[in-house]
C-alpha cells in the first residue's frame, strides 16, 4: 500500500466485520427492491468505520462532521421516493458523502481540500476498497498461530486469490466464443445446461463476497497508519502555464462570438424580429430549439474558466475583465435558453428530462453568480466547492419537490385546461408516458380521474388499474427490506371506476 499499512492487531476485527457488512447486504439487496435497506447497509458500514477506528485516533474535523449525516439522508431518500432518476442521483450523493464520511472517520480533512487533491483522495480511496482485501487476508495470515491451519491456508492462499481472479475473466471469454462461434456456443451451452436449481443462493454468495471484500478495503483504509506522509499522484510532475496574453487574447475571441451571438438573440429572440425571413422558420419553430446545445456551451465555458484560472501565469486586468464578461455573456445566453426550454414546455409539456435542463440552467446562473464574485476575490479555487454546496441544496430541493409528481401534474393540468397549451402546441396527455415515470406519478392520474377529459380518463383509468395489482402481486416490491413510502402509496389507492363510468 502506498497511503499506509494496515496494523495487524486490527486484521481480525476488519475481517469479522466486513464479513458481517457482506452477509447484511445480501439480506437487505437480494430479491427485494431499493427501499429502507439503502439507509439500514449505509447505516451499517459508517457505524461499523466508526467503531473500528484505532483508538486515539481524532474524530472528524468540524468542517466533516456533517457528511456521515448528509450521506444517511441522501440514502433515507431511497426510501421515501418512486422516482427512479432521482433516487439513482440520491443513491450517488449518498454514495460520495459516505466517502467523505470515512475520510473524515480515518482523521483525513475532507472539506478544506482543493478539488485536486479531493479528487486524489476519492482514487485513493477507490483503490483500498478495491485491492486491500488482499493485505487484510494476508495480515490475518500472519497473525494465525503456527501450525497446520496456518500452513495450509498459506499454501492455498495464492490458489483462492487465482481463482477470484479468474471466474470473471472465465465468464467473459466464454460470452465471447459463444457468441463468435456456433458450436462452442452449443458445447458451452450443454456444459453448463444443469438442471440444479439453486434459486437465489448464487446470488446471495456473490453479493455477500463482493460487498465483504470491497468492506474490508475501506475499513482498512479508516484504520491505515497515516504516519508516513501522503503522496498525491502528479505532485511532482511540472505545472502546466499559459501565458496572460494567450489567455486574455483567447478569452477575448469568445467574448466577441457571445457577444455576437447575444445580440442575434436580443434582436430575433427577445426582440420577434421577422424568424422566417432569417432562418426560413416561424418564431415559434426558432425559439422551441437549442435549449440543450447553449446548455452544453455554458458547460464547456464554465471549464474553460476553470482552467484557465488554474493555468495563466499572471492574472491581468485585461484578463479579468474578459474572463467577467464571458461569464456575464454566458449568463445571457442561458436566459435564451431558459426562455426556449419555456416555449417548448407550454407548446409540448414537461418531461422529467426538461425539469432537470431548467435545473441545469438554474445552477449554471447561480454559478455564473459565483464565478463573478470569485473571479473578482481571487478565490476561484473555491468556486466548485461552493458549486458542490450548491448541488447538495439542489439535491435536497428536487426529493421536497418530487420532480415525477411536479411532472405529472403539470400535464394534467394541460390536458383538464387545454387553454394552457400555447397556439401550435400539442394539447392531450400521455397517459402511457406518465406510467413510466414511476410510483409517484400514480396518486396524481387516481386523483384526476374525474377531472380529466372522458378519453384521458379511460385510459388513465386502465393504467391505474393494472399499476395497483402489479405492486400488489410483486413480491420482491413487497419485502419489508424494500420498504418505500411513495411505493406504499400507490399499492394502497383505490381506484374507483364510478368516475369512469360518469365519464362514459
Amino acid at each position: 500500500m502506498t497511503s499506509g499499512s494496515v496494523p495487524l492487531r486490527n486484521a481480525g476485527a476488519i475481517a469479522v466485520v466486513a464479513i458481517a457488512i457482506g452477509l447484511l447486504a445480501q439480506w437487505l439487496f437480494v430479491d427485494a427492491q431499493l427501499g429502507i435497506n439503502a439507509p439500514i447497509a449505509l447505516a451499517a458500514l459508517l457505524g461499523a468505520a466508526w467503531l473500528i477506528r484505532p483508538p486515539g485516533r481524532p474524530g472528524p474535523r468540524r468542517r466533516d462532521a456533517w457528511l456521515a449525516v448528509a450521506a444517511l439522508v441522501f440514502s433515507a431518500f431511497a426510501a421515501l421516493r418512486g422516482d427512479v432518476n432521482l433516487v439513482a442521483l440520491d443513491v450517488l450523493a449518498a454514495v460520495g458523502l459516505g466517502g467523505g464520511a470515512l475520510a473524515s472517520f480515518a482523521g483525513l480533512p475532507v472539506v478544506d481540500r482543493a478539488v485536486g487533491r479531493l479528487a486524489a483522495l476519492g482514487a485513493r480511496m477507490a483503490v483500498f476498497a478495491a485491492v486491500a482485501g488482499g493485505r487484510v487476508l494476508s495480515s490475518l495470515r500472519q497473525v494465525l498461530p503456527p501450525g497446520s491451519a496456518r500452513s495450509s491456508l498459506q499454501r492455498a492462499g495464492p490458489v483462492l486469490r487465482g481463482l477470484l481472479i479468474a471466474v470473471p475473466l472465465v465468464v467473459l471469454f466464454v460470452a465471447l466464443f459463444a457468441a463468435a462461434d456456433a458450436v462452442f456456443a452449443r458445447i458451452a451451452g450443454d456444459l453448463f445446461d444443469w438442471k440444479v436449481d439453486l434459486g437465489a443462493l448464487p446470488a446471495r454468495i456473490v453479493i455477500a463476497i463482493v460487498v465483504a471484500w470491497l468492506s474490508a478495503g475501506l475499513f482498512a483504509f479508516v484504520v491505515a497508519d497515516r504516519g508516513q506522509p501522503q503522496t498525491v499522484p502528479g505532485a511532482g510532475a511540472p505545472r502546466l502555464r499559459i501565458g496572460a496574453g494567450e489567455a486574455t487574447t483567447v478569452l477575448v475571441v469568445l467574448d466577441l462570438l457571445f457577444a455576437g451571438f447575444v445580440a442575434l438573440q436580443g434582436a430575433y429572440l427577445f426582440g420577434g424580429q421577422d424568424t422566417l425571413a432569417a432562418s426560413g422558420l416561424t418564431y415559434a419553430e426558432y425559439a422551441r430549439r437549442g435549449f440543450f446545445e447553449l446548455l452544453l456551451a455554458a458547460f464547456v465555458v464554465g471549464g474553460l474558466v476553470l482552467a484557465t484560472e488554474a493555468t495563466v501565469s499572471r492574472r491581468t486586468r485585461a484578463y479579468l475583465v474578459a474572463s467577467i464578461g464571458l461569464v456575464v455573456l454566458t449568463a445571457v445566453v442561458l436566459g435564451s435558453a431558459l426562455l426556449r426550454l419555456r416555449l417548448y414546455q407550454e407548446a409540448y409539456g414537461w418531461t422529467e428530462l426538461r425539469f432537470y435542463v431548467l435545473a441545469a440552467i438554474m445552477w449554471l446562473a447561480i454559478g455564473c453568480l459565483l464565478a463573478v464574485l470569485s473571479l473578482a476575490t481571487n478565490r476561484t479555487r473555491w468556486l466548485i466547492h461552493a458549486m458542490l454546496a450548491v448541488s447538495i441544496v439542489f439535491g435536497l430541493a428536487f426529493n421536497v419537490i418530487g420532480p415525477v409528481r411536479l411532472v405529472a401534474e403539470q400535464n394534467v393540468a394541460r390536458a383538464v385546461h387545454p387553454e394552457l397549451v400555447a397556439p401550435g402546441g400539442q394539447a392531450g396527455l400521455d397517459v402511457s408516458y406518465l406510467a413510466s415515470l414511476g410510483d409517484d406519478a400514480l396518486p396524481v392520474l387516481v386523483e384526476n380521474l374525474c377531472t380529466l377529459p372522458g378519453p384521458f380518463s379511460a385510459r388513465a383509468y386502465d393504467v391505474a388499474k393494472a399499476w395497483t395489482e402489479r405492486l400488489a402481486n410483486d413480491e420482491s416490491g413487497r419485502a419489508w427490506q424494500a420498504w418505500n413510502l411513495s411505493r406504499e402509496r400507490a399499492r394502497n389507492l383505490e381506484v374507483q371506476e364510478f368516475c369512469l363510468l360518469s365519464a362514459r
